[in-house]
């Protein structure tokens, strides 16, 4: 494999324009696990990090993008990996669908028990303490190193997450080379404008072109992903090293890294409230693509959501960090959302016929 070095700047550069900073990068070789600390402390930064041009592969298609899922080598991580891809599988080849490949790009450094049944990639994580607990860190670094590596034929790429479930088969919703995205409701730059204006200098426009975004689910040309990764991982560094960013966003930190990535390169996103669903909150999953089971569904059994409270009913990932989700889970009481009816349904159904299921 080609040595290529990529210069990982884990800088954490803060303010509206070049700052300077008494900290230790690391250059990053890949191939290897040897790492270089310097002292960047004299030196200035730009807040854009472009992708090297090396890496960049001109080979192009129209409209079919590839599914791109980054992940740990966890049982918990491994679980809905294995849900996800049976569902992919099941929607990839029927009318509508402009899926193309899959990859799960696996940011332990090592292969695991999954490579023969899924298609994966193996990336190295960031070095040991960067994350500062906070994994998701690891996901643009990912990013970076799979653009770098893989040989991916589709001009388009689906960023999406272990707890995606693809209800249906999705079209490439990514128009006139925008990219698509779902817009959530807790990623505010406007409320947080003080805070953004750290990473994202007046200079380069209003805070309103930081879309409401994260970088998942979005479908992005190629091309666009390999110009904001770099900046995106570095953004994302600055922000968790910042004391009131990473309070202020906390476990969405990450999200606002990459929106905030995308204005400085000037991308603005289509977004789709189609693209997603995310139980218990959305009710139906009529003419909805993706259903992502993040939040906690609990219920009486009289089909009451209980908010914050265990319910007597409940479903939550959360609960198989672990082992695997069991088999065969009780459908939810009457009177519960669709939704959440649906995902039941849709998990039993994939640990049904996934081989192996309680013991690989």
């Amino acid at each position: 494999m080609a040595q290529a070095t990529l210069l990982v700047i884990i800088l954490l550069v803060l303010g509206s324009s070049f700052v300077t900073y008494n900290l230790v990068t690391m250059i990053i070789h890949y191939g290897s696990s040897e790492s270089v600390a310097i002292d960047v402390g004299t030196l200035l930064f730009d807040p854009i990090t472009e992708m090297p041009s090396h890496v960049k592969n001109r080979k192009r298609s129209k409209a079919p993008f590839h599914v791109a899922v980054t992940a740990s080598d966890t049982p918990y991580s491994k679980w809905q990996c294995r849900i996800m891809y049976y569902w992919y599988t099941r929607q990839k080849n029927l009318p509508g669908s402009e899926m193309g490949g899959f990859t799960r790009i696996l940011h332990s450094g090592k292969p695991d028990n999954l490579m023969d049944e899924i298609p994966t990639v193996v990336v190295d994580p960031l070095p040991v303490g960067q994350d500062q607990g906070y994994v998701v860190l690891n996901r643009p670094w990912a990013f970076i190193q799979w653009l770098e590596k893989a040989t991916i034929e589709e001009e388009y790429v689906l960023m999406a997450e272990p707890d995606h479930i693809f209800l249906r088969p999705l079209p490439n919703l990514a128009h006139l080379g925008l990219p698509a995205a779902y817009p959530f409701f807790y990623i505010q730059p406007e409320k947080h404008e003080k805070i953004v204006r750290k990473f994202y200098p007046e200079e380069y426009g209003p805070v309103t072109d930081v879309d409401p975004i994260g970088n998942s689910p979005v479908i992005i040309r190629k091309d666009l992903i390999e110009k904001i990764a770099p900046t995106w991982m570095n953004v994302s560094l600055k922000m968790k090293y910042d004391p009131e960013t990473d309070k202020a966003f906390g476990w969405v930190l990450e999200m606002y890294a990459y929106a905030v990535a995308s204005a400085l390169h000037g991308v603005r996103h289509i977004l789709r409230k189609d693209f997603m669903l995310q139980p218990p909150w959305d009710f139906e999953t009529t003419n909805k693509y993706i259903l992502h089971y993040t939040y906690a569904c609990d219920y009486t059994l009289k089909g009451e959501l209980t908010d914050d409270k265990i319910g007597e009913w409940r479903f939550d990932k959360r609960s198989h960090e672990q082992r695997p989700i069991p088999r065969n889970l009780s459908l939810p009481p009457p009177g519960v959302p669709e939704s959440v009816v649906t995902l039941v349904k849709m998990v039993n159904e994939a640990t049904a016929n996934i081989p192996n299921w309680d013991t690989l």
